[in-house]
């Protein structure tokens, strides 16, 4: 899988990066997200492959395209017999966002990019549209910090794995009212927080890179890129663990379905019959072979942002893969005319 769709996955977020970051400070988080998705939809189908979106756009907004079981590669076209041999290809399911962190791409913000996931069918966890209590910890601390710990009692053991003291230690949290407790936590047991506005699953694939200052991310953000950031953890041997919030009394913000008891029927008619199960990275991308691709939309901690030049533009990408156990960084010039001198810093 990683030989034969790792170049065409780099270049499906490097297109959806570039679209977006035309909108870039513009304020128009939707276009900016709208552009992203045709992009990536469009290079997508010319991939020849038989994909289908298990995690996608607007689950519960009738989204047009990168739907949640929309097909997608040009096997899956109406005129495929005549392109290709459908049965000779594995099924793949596709994990995507776009353009994930909006806000920071409209208001031209750090840490926005493309991303998605890929495996096998049946290889990710099709999370519903809910939140999820995540916790990501660098590959030292694996299997030693736990979700069910209190944040303290993490901060130890993080500090032993990585012989540091806690008052060296940054911790990414969502700038959310539901997590002012934790906020408060982290800073009595000595350790920094630093805030974000959105984009977490930067944020949790951080921790897995020796280097970028980010050394654990706690509380709840959306479960869908739960999955995603899974899916890179888990190639990278990072700590992930993730568990469905279904009740909206405890996110506070952002809609989460009618009612805690509606929510629970919903999880249950999806076939997850422990609503409060947690979940390993091995669990949320269980496939044998699992690829992550993401692209800088806006720079962050890994990686710079869409540079746009006199014909042309820069993008750097990183591809991450359990099969190969390498993350590549990529870094692309692309050439939309005939450009008068090519960008090289």
């Amino acid at each position: 899988m990683e030989n034969t769709l790792g170049l065409e996955i780099i270049e499906v977020v490097e297109q959806a990066a570039i679209a977006s970051a035309k909108w870039m400070g513009k304020g128009e988080k939707n276009i900016a997200d709208q552009v992203a998705v045709e992009a990536m939809r469009e290079r997508m189908n010319k991939i020849y492959m038989r994909g289908r979106i298990v995690i996608g756009e607007g689950e519960r907004d009738d989204a047009p395209m990168l739907y949640i079981g929309e097909e997608v590669g040009i096997c899956t076209q109406p005129n495929a017999s005549s392109l290709c041999n459908p049965d000779e290809l594995i099924e793949i399911d596709i994990a995507v966002d776009p353009c994930e962190g909006t806000n920071l791409v409209a208001y031209g913000q750090p840490g926005s990019m493309a991303v998605l996931a890929i495996s096998e069918k049946g290889g990710l966890f099709a999370a519903p549209d809910f939140y999820m209590k995540k916790l990501a910890a660098p590959p030292a601390a694996k299997g030693k910090v736990d979700i069910n710990k209190s944040a303290t009692e993490n901060l130890k053991i993080l500090s032993e794995c990585l012989e540091r003291s806690i008052e060296e230690l940054v911790v990414v949290v969502m700038k959310r009212e539901r997590h002012n407790d934790l906020i408060k936590e982290i800073r009595e047991a000595g350790a920094r927080v630093a805030l974000i506005s959105d984009g977490d699953v930067g944020a949790a694939i951080s921790c897995g890179f020796a280097g970028t200052n980010i050394h654990a991310l706690m509380g709840i953000g959306a479960a869908p890129e739960g999955v995603i950031s899974a899916a890179a953890m888990r190639a990278l041997g990072g700590h992930f663990q993730g568990q469905l919030i279904y009740d909206p009394a405890v996110v506070k913000t952002g809609l989460i379905g009618e009612s805690r008891e509606a929510n629970i029927e919903r999880l249950t008619s999806m076939n997850i019959n422990d609503p409060d199960k947690v979940y390993d990275a091995h669990e949320l991308a269980s496939g044998k072979t699992v690829l992550f691709a993401a692209s800088g939309i806006t720079s962050g901690n890994l990686m710079n942002g869409v540079r746009f030049f006199n014909g042309g533009a820069r993008t750097q990408s990183l591809v991450i893969s359990n099969q190969s156990k390498t993350a590549r960084f990529v870094d692309t010039i692309h050439m939309f005319g005939e450009p008068k001198t090519l960008q090289l810093n």
